[in-house]
């Protein structure tokens, strides 16, 4: 298949995956902001607490796109999504 060059426009990551990290990622911020607070390290414990609010809006906007369907979550046998252009059509 040859490549178009608007791969980074158009490209769809595999929202499952996405969404099994961000939660690693929720738990291990959280827990690391707690651990800090709790040692008595404040400035660690924000910087994870704010690592944590971050990882909350991006697993919001995965769980999001998980709900809006095909278009950000297709099969395997769907191609790539082309883009509208400014006159309503697909390509170039």
């Amino acid at each position: 298949m040859q490549r178009s060059g608007n791969e980074p426009m158009t490209a769809r990551s595999p929202l499952r995956l996405r969404c099994g990290l961000a939660v690693f990622g929720l738990v291990v911020s959280a827990g690391g902001a707690w651990l800090f607070a709790a040692s008595g390290h404040p400035g660690w414990a924000a910087a994870f607490a704010v690592l944590a609010l971050i990882t909350v809006v991006d697993l919001a906007l995965i769980i999001r796109h998980i709900r809006q369907g095909p278009h950000w979550q297709p099969g395997r046998d769907v191609p790539p999504y082309e883009p509208l252009d400014e006159r309503g059509r697909r390509g170039p």
